[in-house]
C-alpha cells in the first residue's frame, strides 16, 4: 500500500493546508454566509440571495475578485470592502473546519510511528491562522509544528521549505510535502523534497 511505503521511506511529513488537510471551500462559503447576513443587516437585501449569488460564483469561477462581482450585482458600496476582507481574515465561524477523514487518519498514524509533522501554509499569516484555530484536530494539533510560508520566505515555497528543513535539520531525500497542486512542482524538485499530490494519495 502506497501510505505504508511512505511511511516506510519518510521521516518527515509537511502538509499545506487548504485543500490538502480540509476543504478550503468550506472556510469560504462560511464567510460569504457571515458577509451576506451582514448586507441584509446594512442595507436590507436578502442574505439568502446575496449567498446563492456568491456560491454560484465560486463554484464557476473560484474566490478571485468574488467582492468586486458581488459588489456590481448588488450595487454594493465600496467601502463595504473592508467588512469583507475582515470577515475573510478572522471571520469566527459558526461551525468547526473538519478534515478530510482519509488525511486525519493519516496523520494519527504518522504520530504513531513517531514520524515529524509539520503545517506549511501559505496566504496571509492571520486568515491561515484564523482557519487552524478553527479546525477541529481531534486531538492531533499538538504534534503539529506550524510554519507560514510568507513569513519564511514571503510566500516562495522551496525557500519556505529549505527553512523549514534547516531549522530542524531535515534530510530532504527523507521529506515529502503534500500540496494540492503541482504549482511550485519544478522549485520543489530542486530542494530534493518529493512533492506529491493529496489526491494521488487520497480520494478526497
Amino acid at each position: 500500500m502506497q501510505v505504508e511505503r511512505l511511511i516506510k521511506k519518510y521521516d518527515a511529513f509537511i502538509f499545506e493546508l487548504d485543500n490538502v488537510i480540509y476543504p478550503e471551500k468550506d472556510y469560504d462559503l462560511q464567510v460569504y454566509y457571515l458577509f451576506a447576513q451582514f448586507i441584509e443587516y446594512a442595507l436590507q437585501l436578502d442574505a439568502a440571495e446575496v449567498l446563492t449569488y456568491m456560491k454560484e460564483v465560486y463554484e464557476l469561477e473560484g474566490a478571485e475578485g468574488i467582492f468586486d462581482k458581488t459588489a456590481k450585482r448588488f450595487n454594493l458600496p465600496a467601502e463595504y470592502q473592508v467588512n469583507f476582507s475582515l470577515l475573510e481574515q478572522g471571520a469566527k465561524l459558526p461551525l468547526k473546519l473538519l478534515l478530510f477523514d482519509a488525511v486525519l487518519q493519516f496523520i494519527k498514524q504518522l504520530i504513531n510511528q513517531g514520524k515529524s509533522v509539520y503545517l506549511l501554509t501559505n496566504g496571509e499569516p492571520l486568515k491561515q491562522l484564523n482557519k487552524i484555530k478553527q479546525t477541529e484536530w481531534y486531538g492531533i494539533a499538538q504534534y503539529l509544528t506550524v510554519y507560514f510560508t510568507k513569513e519564511l520566505s514571503d510566500g516562495i515555497v522551496p525557500d519556505a521549505l529549505n527553512v523549514v528543513m534547516e531549522k530542524h535539520s531535515l534530510n530532504p531525500e527523507k521529506v515529502v510535502f503534500f500540496d494540492a497542486t503541482e504549482v511550485n512542482k519544478k522549485g520543489i524538485k530542486a530542494t530534493g523534497v518529493k512533492l506529491l499530490l493529496i489526491s494521488k494519495l487520497f480520494a478526497l
